[in-house]
């Protein structure tokens, strides 16, 4: 292929697929390697590969919500890490500068190969021998986005019910963790000096690290197998490929404008109403904008969401929907984002001034945007849109001191649900939704790191909203607890539940509870609580709308 000039589909597809192994293999890697649970048993971390210019090239199947929102992040990289030398690695968590909650620890590497056309043969020879003129402008990103258990704040797991950033745990701005190929050991202590489990951070970031350089010597095999030329010839027109697929997705939504409202149930704050979400779609032809004028004001609480978050949940909508219009594969990078246009007021849910709390506007205000985008396609697409899914990720977190030992530890987790019905099929059951793709903490993994012991982990009968299609039905979790620990519930859909389609009726709401001997009390959607040992945390999650009306 070194001679060619103009990709054609085969060379298209090759390449579309090794630029996504590089992301493939960065989170196989990053999986294997990590220390904590949450990240090398859920799963809960992305990988991407990104042009010199900050455009998304390449991504994995990972988690929804990391992947649209990481070009803020490589964005923010570039604006106030730049100029870049090999071996340079930053890392930021901030979501006022392009992170998204800061338990959500990005790092991003420049990758170089000299300009292109400007070398010929083995390029891997260049990777890190270029001259200083060359240094500004990387030839490609890798970036990878890892939930870390804890980061510190005001309660273990660091998803506490905050009032301001502050309290959520160590903050950091777009900086270099490793200069040179250096790594900043002052830089490093401040972060692992900041957090509950230093250790687990260690191992996490280190694995991270590791992902990085799998990432980049991947690309050094790609580029000394084609030239960078090549490389980057076909980036480009994978990208362009990408944004003529999702036009023509967009052009067979008929032209109009569709609103929708959905709420969050409250912001876990004393008296919170209901938290509106709106949003009006307006299709033109290839173009769709996204209007969430009308949705609520910043709250006092933690579901403030920044705006990369909003046009992530977007983006992730679009993309399920032009997947069945089209009936292909369509590749996920910069041109999917094209057709769309996003319009989010100041100040309001969506865009918080600082110092606004965002913990769960990553986890919980993400799934309602979806819902809200859903409903809003589904009155333009009433048989292919789904009925609502469970809505939530029921984040828990808790911490405490190992019997013992007295190390401390923390841990946090995601639990799915039920998913919404379709036209064609019932929802599926116990899943993560959405902008949640992780996987569940296996019972023995679960009960061999934590002093705890798992009472029930089962189906959650007849929660799923009936239809002609059934909604999904949701899980429950009981978990005994064997030392004293603090736990801290993020979780939706407790006073509404997933709403139906098309005549189908909603799933039902969820329900958390403290059982304590032969007392069983009903805790809210969203708390921090000290539990005793032998306490048992009871999670019962929401099932999904039914789609369709009932027959008889």
């Amino acid at each position: 292929m070194n001679n060619l000039t103009k990709p054609t589909a085969a060379s298209l597809s090759i390449f579309r697929y090794l630029f996504a192994s590089v992301a493939e293999e960065m989170g196989v890697t990053l999986g294997r390697a990590a220390y904590s649970p949450n990240i090398k048993e859920r799963l809960d971390f992305s990988c991407a590969l990104f042009l010199g210019d900050g455009r998304m090239l390449a991504q994995a199947a990972h988690i929804p919500v990391h992947l649209g929102a990481m070009p803020a992040s490589v964005q923010a990289a570039i604006e106030q890490c730049a100029p870049f030398a090999p071996g340079d690695v930053i890392i930021v968590n901030d979501p006022y500068q392009g992170g998204n909650h800061l338990p959500d620890i990005t790092l991003v590497s420049p990758v170089f190969f000299g300009e292109p056309s400007s070398v010929n043969g083995d390029q891997s020879d260049n990777l890190v021998t270029l001259s200083p003129p060359h240094l500004v402008t990387p030839s490609f990103f890798v970036a990878s986005r890892a939930h870390h258990a804890d980061v510190g704040g005001m309660s273990p797991g660091s998803m506490p019910l905050s009032t301001e950033i502050y309290q959520e745990g160590i903050i950091i701005p777009p900086i270099k963790l490793v200069a040179a190929g250096e790594r900043n050991e002052a830089v490093w202590q401040l972060i692992l000096r900041n957090v509950r489990t230093p250790d687990e951070r260690n191992g996490d970031l280190a694995a991270q690290l590791a992902a990085h350089a799998i990432g980049e010597k991947r690309l050094a095999e790609i580029v000394d197998r084609y030239s960078l030329d090549e490389a980057l010839t076909h980036a480009e027109a994978l990208i362009e490929y990408a944004k003529t697929l999702t036009k023509t997705a967009v052009s067979q939504i008929p032209n109009g404008r569709y609103t929708f409202t959905d709420f969050l149930d409250d912001d876990g704050q004393p008296d919170s109403p209901p938290i509106p979400i709106k949003v009006t779609l307006t299709v033109n032809g290839s173009q769709l904008h996204v209007d969430f004028t009308g949705t609520a004001a910043a709250v006092r609480g933690n579901l403030n969401a920044v705006p990369a978050i909003a046009q992530s949940a977007v983006a992730y909508c679009l993309r399920c929907a032009a997947l069945a219009l089209v009936q292909t594969d369509l590749p996920m990078n910069e041109g999917a984002f094209a057709p769309i246009s996003v319009t989010i007021p100041p100040g309001s849910l969506l865009d918080p001034p600082q110092p606004h709390a965002v913990a769960a506007g990553n986890v919980e205000t993400s799934q309602r945007i979806t819902d809200a985008v859903f409903g809003a396609l589904a009155q333009a697409l009433p048989q292919l849109i789904p009925a609502a899914s469970q809505g939530t990720m029921n984040n828990l977190t808790f911490g405490g001191k190992h019997l013992g030992s007295g190390r401390p530890f923390a841990y946090y987790e995601t639990i799915g649900g039920g998913a919404g019905a379709g036209p064609e099929a019932d929802g599926g059951s116990g899943m993560h939704v959405h902008m949640s793709n992780t996987l569940n903490t296996p019972v023995e993994a679960l009960e061999y790191s934590f002093p705890l012991r798992l009472e029930q982990y089962s189906l959650r009968p007849h929660s799923g909203g009936a239809g002609q299609q059934r909604g999904g039905d949701g899980l429950i979790r009981s978990i005994r607890f064997l030392t004293p620990v603090t736990v801290t519930v993020t979780s939706e859909r407790r006073k509404q539940g997933a709403y139906g389609l098309q005549g189908g009726e909603n799933g039902r709401p969820g329900r958390n509870s403290l059982i304590q001997g032969e007392s069983n009390t009903e805790l809210p959607g969203k708390f921090t609580c000290r539990l005793d040992a032998d306490d048992i945390l009871k999670i019962e999650t929401p099932g999904g709308g039914g789609w369709g009306p009932a027959e008889g």
